[in-house]
């Protein structure tokens, strides 16, 4: 069943899915549909699953799901990573490589192999205050608290 993302409970489980590519608002809107499609009939073991989605910056794609309520299965979670599968065919992006690094470069949101984003804190191309988007994130509190942190304060800050 769609929540509301605001109206999930803080300490909902998320994963975030970060696209190779910033991606047009068409692609945007039909994400939207698949994805307000699939958690409407989102289950687990046959129950549904209190659940939402949002899509931050045409670039991100988070799922949330009410673990307390009913806590998403390897099934429901293997059918999540299905859709995702689904949106980088229809698009032709990237949305599960791990191995990428996206950050804030003044108003822009830049996107790098983890190697280059190293080897630009070895020349000083970015620095610990370089806003860097934390996919290590687990719930809603701490996606509203430390997705966006200065580099130093996430996993990135052993680059540096």
């Amino acid at each position: 069943m769609l929540i509301p993302f605001d109206e999930m409970p803080k300490s909902a489980r998320i994963w975030i899915y970060q696209s190779n590519r910033k991606m047009t608002d068409e692609e945007v809107a039909t994400a939207h549909q698949l994805l307000t499609n699939f958690v409407e009939n989102w289950v687990a073991h046959s129950t549904p699953l209190k659940a939402s989605y949002l899509i931050k910056y045409n670039r991100f794609i988070v799922l949330a799901v009410d673990n307390e309520y009913h806590p998403a299965s390897g099934c429901a979670i293997d059918s999540s990573v299905r859709i995702i599968q689904d949106l980088e065919q229809k698009f032709g992006v990237d949305l599960l490589d791990k191995m990428n690094v996206t950050y804030k470069t003044g108003e822009f949101i830049a996107h790098k192999s983890l190697i280059d984003f190293k080897k630009m804190a070895k020349e000083k191309a970015v620095n610990a205050n370089t806003i860097v988007f934390n996919n290590l994130v687990n719930t809603i509190e701490e996606f509203e608290e430390f997705w966006e942190v200065p580099a130093g304060e996430s996993w990135h800050s052993r680059f540096f």
